[in-house]
């Protein structure tokens, strides 16, 4: 069952950064961001309330660690990404964002000394592999030509946060709801995106509200936000975020297909080739060795 939310939890963040890309031009980052989360917070509000009420307590004693979750996920990743999204392409941004799962070996062997197995490792590294050879459409050697801007480094700046997000996971309180969880942290990052949004608006930096900017504010809010979040924690606290990271370089193989049913693009040798890699090392990395602690 995790590895089901995993995978769907991906293919919900392909369209995510395929829509921020393609919607760059008419609606700004922060209007992106801020109208995302408020429409999920109003998700939230209505379903969740009740856990809310009833958690109020283990919320409050768990403060720091909602606030931090809220910054980091909320505020930060999303943010950062929407800024990026002005600035890179689709491409650069997914390859640079394949280092997530690196990173959360990183840190959570910094932080709280969990570690991976070889093969695991190994499998990190295949699946990331086959990333590479999916964006430079199986020439090896164009990654020489790949130039990278501000953009890639706010994709890498997101891609620490959204590290330290997933690893900091280990400290999610006994006994606490998903949905209670996710709507409190949603609120303290739409309270520390709101004033960014203001100040945006105040440059003048608007959109017009038509049936693609609705759209898309429904999407990453339903699917990226709501779904995608719950489906996310809930994996990570069942398999741990290392088991959990080298799900994130499904996202180009989602964008591959995706591109294939809707923009009738081809499906060429190195697709299939690349597909193999992210799956086989994926399969390294989720084989079980050991019992692993149910968080």
């Amino acid at each position: 069952m995790p590895y089901l939310l995993l995978i769907l939890t991906t293919l919900f963040w392909s369209g995510n950064f395929v829509l921020s890309r393609g919607m760059h031009a008419a609606m700004p980052p922060l209007a992106l961001s801020f109208w995302r989360w408020l429409v999920a917070l109003l998700i939230l509000l209505i379903i969740a309330h009740r856990h809310l009420w009833t958690q109020r307590s283990l919320l409050q004693s768990h403060g720091r660690f909602i606030v931090v979750q809220g910054l980091l996920g909320v505020l930060g990743f999303n943010t950062l990404l929407y800024l990026a999204m002005q600035h890179t392409t689709a491409i650069n941004a997914v390859l640079v964002n394949s280092c997530i799962p690196v990173l959360i070996v990183l840190f959570s062997w910094l932080l709280y000394r969990e570690t991976m197995s070889p093969r695991q490792c190994a499998g990190v590294l295949v699946s990331l592999l086959g990333v590479v050879l999916i964006m430079v459409k199986g020439e090896i050697s164009a990654l020489l030509q790949v130039s990278f801007n501000r953009g890639d480094l706010l994709v890498l700046a997101a891609a620490v946060v959204w590290a330290l997000y997933s690893s900091n996971l280990n400290r999610y309180p006994q006994g606490l709801h998903p949905l209670a969880y996710l709507t409190a942290i949603n609120v303290v990052g739409l309270a520390a995106i709101f004033p960014l949004y203001l100040l945006e608006l105040a440059q003048g930096r608007t959109f017009a509200v038509n049936p693609a900017s609705v759209v898309t504010i429904l999407y990453v809010a339903v699917f990226a936000s709501v779904l995608a979040f719950i489906f996310w924690n809930r994996a990570i606290r069942t398999i741990g975020a290392n088991k959990a990271g080298p799900f994130v370089h499904l996202m180009p193989v989602f964008s591959t297909i995706l591109a294939v049913l809707f923009l009738n693009e081809t499906l060429a040798w190195h697709h299939a080739q690349g597909i193999a890699l992210i799956f086989g090392g994926i399969l390294m990395t989720t084989f079980r060795t050991g019992a692993m602690p149910r968080r």
